[in-house]
């Protein structure tokens, strides 16, 4: 079996608090599925076998299951199922992988993979109480980083956010920042 990419959508890639901000994540997840649907008239959309996303935060609009809520958000048929699954920033390169093997494997024969994230909506969340009655209170922001650290995993690995890792390898393995921005527009320039 062979995979293959037979139509690529993506929205504009926002700013933080830019213009893309007042939309919700799973209502932006569901504009590149919806644009397919309108692109693609001819397709039966009642044969995809799973619509794959990748989402990182996971902690506000695009929380349960972002895949699924797109593809009903965008008026696909009620049984398409979705997946959402994380790997950071590697989320919606993993879900095209995934829906690629899904297909290579004969699990799927139709699939829409991609991801979706919105930094500018990323809410406060707050833990539970460590014991009854208490009146401790700590409020952490999802937008990027380390949420409720395990003391034993930043001692034994450290808990530096994407940002500052990538900051880490730039400097670990030469990488400038002109390299860096070329090769982004390269990516850019592909779609």
């Amino acid at each position: 079996m062979e995979a293959f990419i037979c139509d690529g959508v993506r929205t504009p890639i926002g700013r933080y608090g830019g213009a893309l901000s007042s939309i919700r994540t799973d209502d932006l997840a569901a504009l590149p599925i919806a644009a397919l649907m309108t692109r693609n008239s001819g397709v039966d959309w009642s044969k995809v076998d799973e619509v794959i996303y990748g989402s990182a935060n996971q902690a506000g609009e695009d929380n349960r299951n972002v895949a699924r809520m797109a593809a009903l958000l965008a008026g696909l048929p009620i049984d398409v199922p979705g997946t959402t699954i994380n790997r950071l920033c590697a989320s919606g390169m993993d879900a095209v992988g995934f829906a690629a093997r899904g297909i290579k494997a004969g699990d799927y024969d139709l699939t829409i993979a991609g991801g979706v994230e919105s930094m500018s909506r990323a809410p406060f969340v707050m833990p539970k109480a460590t014991a009854a009655f208490t009146r401790a209170n700590e409020v952490f922001d999802t937008t990027i980083g380390w949420r409720f650290i395990n003391r034993k995993m930043k001692e034994a690995y450290g808990v530096e956010s994407m940002p500052e890792t990538a900051d880490n390898v730039a400097a670990d393995y030469g990488i400038n920042r002109a390299d860096q921005d070329a090769f982004a527009q390269r990516s850019q320039e592909k779609f």
